[in-house]
């Protein structure tokens, strides 16, 4: 599995968070958790990093993703009762906006912790 040892210590991270805090928060109580979770375990990683978004060579806008993990793997959490196909398409619309291979999908909201590792196809097809 590409990246699977450091999506494997992100998701232990999350579990930690989860564990410690339940669900019930908002997401950016989440969020400084993680941080301070990375921290802890020495992920390097970058918190709302903003980056553009190009449309046939036009910068059409800036989006923040949750956290850039290693400069590998994109993070984006999510503080809600259930997982949306929404929240499925955002983060695999950022994996792919950022040119990342591999990103999670991590939800603090519901009673278990959820998670979905998401692929960009675009890089996957070529």
């Amino acid at each position: 599995m590409k990246h699977g040892e450091i999506t494997e210590k992100i998701i232990g991270c999350a579990m930690q968070v989860h564990n410690q805090l339940g669900n019930g928060f908002q997401e950016v109580i989440y969020q400084r958790a993680m941080e301070i979770e990375f921290g802890i375990q020495k992920i390097k990683f970058e918190r709302e990093k903003e980056m553009s978004i190009f449309y046939k060579g036009h910068d059409i806008g800036t989006r923040r993703v949750d956290f850039f993990v290693g400069n590998l793997i994109m993070v984006e959490l999510k503080a809600v009762i259930r997982l949306e196909d929404v929240h499925l398409a955002q983060a695999m619309n950022y994996v792919e906006a950022y040119k990342m291979e591999i990103g999670l999908l991590i939800n603090f909201g519901a009673r278990s912790l959820e998670f979905k590792r998401v692929h960009n196809n675009k890089i996957l097809k070529t």
